[in-house]
């Protein structure tokens, strides 16, 4: 029998015991429909592959039983409950940065003051990147995060965290030009 001409629930079966091929077969079906699930609640591309990714990684562990309804039943409520999950911690973690970067420094020395005007430029670049950058950017040199600890924080492949960092930085090098010179 062809692969392709199975049941989601044999695909799932065979998966588990290791079979990559019905697992690409499972993603074949199903993948856009959780991808554009996933990006109309979370309304972010790069969260939205990352939680496609998450959600077909965990549709091996999860105990999907076809008695209860279909396959895409099972994985819209899947994604709809991990999207609303990580849309509320990412909510709940702005909220905490933004009371970070709200309060007003004390300034100890005339060194301090002086670069007021380059942390405001900073800051003012910081906030013209995308959230996903400027968040990653901003646990790793206000809070002293390494990319380990922030994707742990973040629930977040460390790839991705890597991945955002540098192009957050390349961006802000680009926003700050005229400083360096």
């Amino acid at each position: 029998m062809i692969l392709k001409d199975l049941s989601d629930a044999e695909l799932i079966t065979r998966a588990r015991q290791g079979q990559h091929q019905a697992m690409g077969i499972l993603y074949d079906r199903y993948g856009s429909f959780v991808y554009h699930l996933a990006l109309r609640i979370l309304n972010n591309v790069e969260e939205a592959e990352d939680m496609t990714q998450d959600i077909f990684s965990q549709l091996i562990n999860k105990a999907y039983n076809q008695d209860r309804g279909s396959l895409r039943a099972f994985l819209t409520v899947l994604t709809r409950s991990r999207s609303i999950d990580r849309l509320r911690k990412l909510n709940a973690q702005n909220k905490n940065i933004q009371y970070i970067f709200e309060t007003k420094p004390v300034y100890t020395s005339a060194q301090e003051v002086a670069n007021t005007d380059e942390r405001q430029r900073v800051r003012q670049a910081l906030d013209q990147l995308p959230a996903t950058h400027r968040q990653v950017l901003e646990l790793a040199y206000y809070s002293g995060l390494s990319q380990s600890e922030i994707a742990a924080n973040l629930d977040t492949p460390l790839g991705t965290i890597k991945s955002r960092a540098r192009n957050g930085l390349i961006q802000l090098k680009r926003l700050l030009a005229d400083l360096r010179e």
